[in-house]
């Protein structure tokens, strides 16, 4: 009798070890944020605890569970390994879990998802079955990274002088001009104006070679500036919880007020 009793309480022990082993906590936010659920054992309709597609991140505390989109495991089914999963939406999951069970253990699943995330920081992540309370915030600074870069690509026109050289038609007017000058006048007179118009006509064949051949390119300039950031990277917020002030850094802004435990605890 007593060989007996005794056996069917190492079954019992060994039945709670293996459900503690195999626990699961669905998350209504990413990032393992909002209202929870936790079990250890299979749930065939989340519709029985108000939870039914609400889950976006779910934390395996143990053992290798099913995740299905219908209840009584029916629709699309994915396995999850033991870890911590910060969003569903990746794996088509997000607010689509309906029912949920353990399952044995196998080195490979057909309807297996991604692995999880390496030791994550939920440091803030609410317990399950945990009280929390409303403290009030006091203060808020955001935080901003170091400033940033701007560029932009600008089409600039470009006048090149030096291809478009006007010697050509400088010496073209001064032959033209030199030509009309012999024709003016006799004698040394006929030679001041050959002269003189050979001057006049290279300054305006210089003139008239510089507007035509002067036109210019285009080309593309890329240039930028510093700027600053403008998003914050974090807050530095303080609140007040039965007496005391408290500080940390999240990643998110917060309202007039956060959640905490009862040791003034963030929750998120």
């Amino acid at each position: 009798m007593k060989l007996l009793l005794k056996m069917a309480m190492t079954a019992t022990i060994l039945t709670l070890s293996a459900q503690a082993l195999a626990q699961i906590t669905l998350y209504e936010n990413d990032g393992w944020r909002g209202r929870t659920f936790a079990t250890e054992k299979e749930v065939r309709d989340l519709n029985w605890f108000g939870f039914n597609d609400r889950a976006s991140s779910v934390i395996v505390e143990g053992g290798q569970w099913e995740l299905c989109d219908e209840a009584d495991f029916g629709g699309k089914c994915m396995i999850l390994r033991r870890g911590n999963y910060a969003s569903l939406s990746d794996m088509g999951m997000n607010d689509r879990i309906s029912s949920l069970r353990p399952v044995g253990h196998r080195e490979r699943y057909d309807n297996e998802g991604p692995p999880p995330q390496p030791e994550p920081a939920y440091e803030y992540r609410r317990r399950p079955s945990e009280d929390v309370f409303q403290a009030p915030v006091t203060s808020v600074h955001a935080i901003f990274g170091a400033a940033g870069q701007r560029c932009w690509v600008e089409h600039q026109q470009v006048v090149d002088s030096g291809r478009n050289s006007n010697a050509g038609g400088a010496v073209v007017g001064a032959l033209l001009g030199g030509v009309l000058g012999h024709q003016v006048g006799g004698g040394r007179g006929r030679d001041v104006a050959t002269v003189g118009g050979a001057l006049a006509g290279a300054v305006i064949g210089s003139n008239v070679n510089t507007q035509q051949g002067d036109e210019g390119y285009g080309r593309d300039v890329r240039r930028c500036e510093t700027v600053p950031n403008q998003t914050p990277e974090s807050w530095d917020v303080t609140y007040e919880f039965r007496g005391y002030q408290h500080r940390i850094q999240t990643r998110y802004a917060p309202g007039a007020s956060i959640l905490v435990n009862g040791d003034g605890e963030p929750r998120q």
